[in-house]
């Protein structure tokens, strides 16, 4: 029973801070970019609305598979106070380091794609920009001190942004 309660818990908490995150930073920021612009929604879906619906589908499918990987695998949230207590390998993890970055970004530049925005393309940019000094300066020192010799072999066998060709 104990057991249930933790990751319920640690549910509760993890979709709060996506909410919150997801909130400001992938629609409040970009509906100021667009609010400030004077950019409306299309009158027409053509096919830059159609590929940006896609990549916000997409994208927003990869960010809930991580926050969910990080509650039941890992413990934990994505919330850099409140991380996983155990080090999250599986799940889209596996694949690459940043997978809910990428999801993210992918989302942002799907809105940049809907919108025909050119503000919210530089806002992705930035995201992306941003995020990189994170991981590089933060996240990835944390991880190390963390979770030693487990993680350095993950760091080792998966690439920060690009998964690896699979050599078949």
């Amino acid at each position: 029973m104990r057991v249930a309660s933790v990751t319920m818990f640690a549910l509760v908490r993890a979709v709060t801070y996506a909410a919150l995150f997801i909130g400001f930073v992938l629609v409040y920021l970009p509906g100021r970019f667009l609010s400030w612009s004077g950019i409306v929604a299309p009158a027409r879906a053509g096919a830059p609305q159609v590929a940006g619906m896609i990549m916000v589908t997409i994208g927003t499918a990869i960010a809930l598979w991580c926050v969910f990987t990080f509650v039941f695998i890992g413990k934990g949230t994505p919330a850099p106070f409140d991380p996983p207590r155990k080090l999250v390998i599986r799940g889209p993890y596996r694949f690459v380091r940043n997978p809910m970055y990428i999801g993210a970004g992918m989302t942002l530049a799907g809105a940049a794609l809907f919108y025909e925005s050119l503000s919210i393309f530089i806002y992705t940019g930035l995201f992306f920009l941003i995020t990189h000094l994170f991981v590089v300066l933060y996240e990835e020192p944390t991880l190390r001190r963390t979770f030693g010799d487990e993680y350095e072999a993950y760091f080792r066998g998966a690439r920060r942004w690009m998964p690896k060709r699979s050599r078949e």
